[in-house]
C-alpha cells in the first residue's frame, strides 16, 4: 500500500467503517450521484477527486447526513445512518473552515477545547481530562508554540492544522476533509499532508479528504475515489496507473504529471 506503512496491527483487522449502496443523490432537482457503490475500511486514508461540479462535496455531505439522499443506503460503523447516533465517532472539517473575522477573541487553545463541547456538558466548566487532550491534540499537529495566540494571528497553513486539531480532539475514528488546503502554498499543504499521514499511520483513523492534488494523493493516500456524478474507488498499489483511473472521472483526454514532491513512495511488500 502507498507510503502509509501501516502498522501490522491495522492490517489484520480492517473492518468496514463507511458501506455505501446504491446511492443517489441530487441537488437543485438535478442527480449528482449516481449508484455509488463503496466501502471504507478502517484505517484507510482516501482522496476524494473529480473536476469541479463533479459532486465531490454533494458526496461528502450525504456520507455525513447533511445532504439527504433520492436512493440508496450508508451504514457508518455497521449501522444505517439515519439511525446512526455516535456523532462523536465522526469528524468533519468543512471547505471554508477558516472564513471567519480575523479579530475573532479565541485563542489557539481556547478554540480547539470547544472541540470538546457536547450535548452532554453544554454550560459545564471542561475538566483537566478535556484539557489534556487539547494539549495532546495541539502537541501533535504542531501547534503547542501557539497555543495562547490568537486564531486571527496564525498562517494559513496553521488555522488549517487547528480545525483539524479542533476535530481530532474529540477522539473520532473517522475524519471528512473537504479541500482543508485552498489558498495556501505548495510547502504549506505538503506539511499538512504530512500530518494528515502521521495522524493516520500513528492512530489509525480513518480519513476522506476531498482536494485538487492529484500528486499527494497517489504520493500518500491509500485510495483514490474518482467522482464526477458516478464513483469509482481504486486501492493505490505499486502497480497502479494513475491515469487509468484519473480518466474515469477527468476523461480519455486527461494526462497526469507529477509535480516536485517532498514525500517518499513507500510500498509494503505484497
Amino acid at each position: 500500500m502507498l507510503n502509509n506503512v501501516q502498522s501490522g496491527t491495522m492490517k489484520e483487522d480492517k473492518s468496514p467503517v463507511l458501506e455505501v449502496s446504491h446511492l443517489h443523490v441530487a441537488r437543485s432537482n438535478s442527480l449528482v450521484i449516481e449508484d455509488a457503490n463503496f466501502t471504507i475500511q478502517q484505517g484507510d486514508y482516501v482522496g476524494l477527486v473529480g473536476p469541479n461540479g463533479g459532486g465531490k462535496t454533494s458526496l461528502l455531505l450525504a456520507l455525513l447526513n447533511l445532504l439527504p439522499r433520492t436512493k440508496g443506503t450508508i451504514r457508518l460503523f455497521g449501522q444505517d445512518i439515519e439511525s446512526f447516533s455516535r456523532w462523536e465517532k465522526v469528524a468533519y472539517v468543512p471547505q471554508d473552515a477558516i472564513s471567519f473575522d480575523p479579530h475573532f477573541p479565541l485563542s489557539v487553545r481556547e478554540l480547539v477545547a470547544l472541540g470538546r463541547v457536547n450535548r452532554g456538558n453544554i454550560g459545564r466548566a471542561l475538566k483537566g481530562g478535556d484539557w489534556d487532550a487539547v494539549d495532546e491534540s495541539l502537541d501533535f499537529m504542531g501547534l503547542s508554540d501557539v497555543a495562547n495566540r490568537r486564531i486571527g494571528q496564525l498562517s494559513g497553513g496553521q488555522k488549517q492544522r487547528v480545525f483539524v486539531a479542533k476535530a481530532l480532539v474529540r477522539k473520532p475514528e473517522i475524519i471528512f476533509l473537504d479541500e482543508p488546503v485552498v489558498g495556501v502554498d505548495a510547502r504549506t499543504q505538503e506539511k499538512f499532508y504530512k500530518k494528515l499521514s502521521d495522524l493516520n499511520v500513528a492512530k489509525g483513523i480513518t480519513i476522506l479528504l476531498v482536494t485538487h492534488d492529484l500528486t499527494a494523493v497517489f504520493c500518500r493516500m491509500s485510495k483514490v475515489m474518482c467522482i464526477n456524478r458516478w464513483a469509482n474507488l481504486a486501492e493505490i498499489t505499486e502497480g497502479l496507473e494513475p491515469e487509468k483511473v484519473l480518466r474515469k472521472a477527468y476523461g480519455e483526454h486527461f494526462h497526469f504529471v507529477f509535480h516536485k514532491h517532498e514525500c517518499e513512495r513507500v510500498f509494503e511488500d505484497e
